[in-house]
């Protein structure tokens, strides 16, 4: 298991020159709707993740390769293919928030929070597996 996630660590490393704080807004905003609930929920939990006191080094840099994984306009399944072109980002993401330690309560308010101001969907009562 511990080679499995060197493995996914080096692969996640390719991408986090992607990564940037306005990069990940303007993909997110350009995205959003078409990504769904989900996948931006996601992205959020990571974004407000980064930015906790209780995060390692070694979870900052998982966390930025997901997030440059998710910027990169090219990755498995191109975005702009309906139904499973978030599939691929959906899956990396939520595989580098089932590794860390870092979330609590308050990354997932702060995440939904700003789910409420993006989507005019009731995200109060939005269940995620995370």
């Amino acid at each position: 298991m511990k080679e499995k996630e060197e493995n996914s660590n080096l692969d996640l490393q390719r991408y986090e020159a992607e990564y940037s704080e306005r990069g990940l807004f303007d993909k997110l905003s350009s995205v959003a709707k078409k990504a769904g609930l989900k996948v931006v929920y996601y992205a959020l939990i990571l974004y407000y993740a980064l930015q906790s006191p209780k995060i390692s080094v070694k979870e900052k840099a998982l966390i930025i390769g997901a997030l440059g994984y998710f910027i990169l306009p090219v990755d498995l399944v191109p975005d702009v293919i309906a139904g499973a072109g978030f599939l691929d980002d959906a899956a990396a993401l939520l595989a580098v928030i089932k590794m860390l330690t870092c979330i609590d309560d308050e990354v997932k308010r702060q995440a939904k929070e700003l789910l409420k101001r993006w989507f005019d969907e009731d995200v109060d009562n939005f269940k995620c597996d995370i």
